[in-house]
């Protein structure tokens, strides 16, 4: 994901994007997202604001997966994730709309980019509602595998930057790490995407899968 010169802001119906500092995202992410986690990857940081007021941010990285552009036969500089959406409750847009402007916004300035894929924590309670309200495609569920080290669940990513290779290794973690360490299965991930190439889209929408509904995660994150 190479990103070219800063472009102009977008401002529709009292609603403005624009980049914003990595504090101020810092400070949506901590304040407004589940995760209260910032990504460790290079980032591109939109934020929102209404008349003025400073209401979120969007952020858009690698994300964990080093291999994420593999699965569509696209070059790594040409996918990227949604790895953030910290928006504050109470705004009079809806958070579909701001990461539909989002979108906009990315592509100019990434304009090599062709594919957005972002993840919904069935964990979590998300079935990726405003994915559905942009209509992004849904891919299927997402099998997520995490390592749990020194008493903190980690994700395989986080460790392979921490310790190298080794990192990923259960056996090498207990013998350097933690005697404890192992390995945790985590409730699936939903999978979205948004292409930005029409042809890609196109191809794409052979794949897709019916959107899931809250009645399908119940019974997902029961068994």
């Amino acid at each position: 994901m190479r990103a070219t010169a800063d472009t102009a802001a977008i401002d529709t119906a009292g609603l403005r994007l624009d980049w914003c500092s990595h504090e101020a995202a810092t400070h949506a992410v901590m304040r407004w997202h589940y995760s209260r986690r910032m990504p460790r990857s290079k980032l591109v940081r939109i934020g929102a604001w209404e008349d003025g007021r400073f209401v979120g941010a969007i952020l858009y990285g690698l994300g964990a997966n080093r291999h994420i552009a593999r699965p569509f036969g696209l070059a790594d500089t040409e996918v990227c994730e949604l790895v953030r959406v910290a928006l504050a409750r109470g705004r009079r847009q809806p958070t579909s709309q701001c990461v539909a402007v989002s979108l906009k916004l990315l592509r100019r300035q990434c304009p090599g980019l062709k594919l957005v894929v972002s993840f919904a924590d069935a964990g979590q309670g998300h079935v990726g509602t405003i994915y559905q309200a942009g209509g992004w495609l849904y891919l299927g569920e997402s099998n997520q595998s995490y390592l749990r080290v020194l008493g903190k669940i980690e994700h395989p990513r986080t460790l392979y930057d921490r310790y190298g290779r080794g990192g990923q290794s259960v056996p090498w973690l207990r013998e350097h790490v933690d005697p404890r360490a192992e390995r945790v299965e985590m409730a699936a991930k939903l999978k979205y995407v948004w292409a930005l190439d029409k042809t890609l889209r196109s191809g794409l929408e052979t794949a897709a899968l019916p959107y899931p509904k809250s009645g399908d995660l119940v019974a997902q994150v029961e068994h």
